[in-house]
């Protein structure tokens, strides 16, 4: 048996920073022996779960574990870990910038000021409204999502949250409206953020029938995860007839985009109708040079709990995709 127990499965090409916590613990290549694997965005179904048989636990570095086969491993009696706590404020911090460009016609008017001619100042876009005025809903009210409300309430935005899972009388500690129907929520509200976690009951739940619900011109920003939108086409539509005002994306149901998306099309084309009203970024909410080193510090860390025989922190399980 070998004296190393733990395996990156991908993405991390330099594990200094795992190698100063795990020693030699870290493995080079993965053996049989390995009781822990740190996992970015690597499948992990049953047939990489048959190659470890001594297996004691999977590690996200990042929040989401839709890559990973939940049923799979309990069966197999594995652990499955996340890191839900590194990059609070770097996701709650796009969300809230994204929701201020769009509101206040940042990317609106840096387009406008390109051709404007010498009345410069008189050019305001007529459908700019104050903060207070506007109503906030934040669908998931975990970490990022009570941030991101916290953060919205300091800007004098009307605060609501919908999040069925949230002990009775978390409202109060936000200080927000508390909202128990989906529908109701996105009737009431300007700007929809979604801070929810992909699961069998949010996949595609940014559907047709969700915009049909969303108040006509208002705002949806998705950090979270891409496949909680159906289709990025649906966007186009709502859009182009401005039935939302604006999106802003940080995730995507398909990363990159495709290129045959007519919306994609559209914002890569800069496209007159679209200037300004879709915010699209890489997938990189997540990142800051602090919140990058403290999500791995925190995954060896608890990858090191597993091989010293203590219970790792932040479980996933099994019944929680179920519910």
């Amino acid at each position: 048996m070998t004296s190393s127990k733990v395996w990156i499965t991908d993405y991390i090409k330099n594990p200094d920073i795992e190698q100063e916590i795990l020693g030699e613990q870290l493995a080079t290549e993965p053996h049989a022996d390995i009781e822990a694997v740190l996992v970015w965005h690597m499948k992990i179904d049953q047939a990489f779960l048959s190659k470890f048989p001594r297996l004691k636990a999977i590690i996200r570095y990042g929040v989401g574990y839709d890559n990973i086969d939940l049923a799979a491993a309990d069966a197999r009696k594995v652990l499955v870990c996340n890191t839900p706590d590194y990059g609070t404020e770097e996701v709650a911090d796009t969300a809230i910038a994204m929701i201020s460009a769009l509101t206040r016609g940042i990317f609106r008017y840096h387009e406008l000021s390109k051709t404007l001619p010498p009345d410069w100042q008189e050019n305001t876009l007529n459908d700019i409204r104050r903060s207070r005025e506007m109503c906030l809903g934040v669908i998931g009210a975990g970490r990022i999502g009570s941030s991101v409300i916290l953060r919205a309430k300091a800007m004098l935005f009307q605060s609501y949250f919908y999040d069925p899972y949230k002990e009775s009388g978390y409202e109060k500690v936000l200080a927000a409206t508390r909202i128990d129907n989906l529908y109701e929520l996105l009737n009431c509200v300007d700007i929809v953020s979604i801070h929810c976690p992909l699961t069998s009951e949010t996949r595609g739940m940014v559907d047709n029938q969700f915009i049909r619900h969303m108040r006509r011109g208002s705002y949806l920003v998705n950090t979270a995860r891409g496949k909680i939108v159906q289709d990025i086409e649906i966007l186009f539509s709502a859009l182009q007839h401005d039935v939302l005002s604006g999106v802003g994306l940080d995730v995507l149901p398909e990363e990159p985009p495709p290129a045959d998306s007519e919306l994609v099309k559209a914002w890569r084309a800069n496209e007159p109708w679209l200037q300004g009203r879709l915010i699209i970024n890489p997938h990189t909410a997540y990142y800051s040079q602090h919140a990058y080193k403290e999500m791995r510090e925190k995954a060896a860390k608890n990858a090191l709990r597993v091989i010293q025989g203590e219970m790792p922190l932040n479980r996933i399980f099994y019944s929680e995709e179920l519910d």
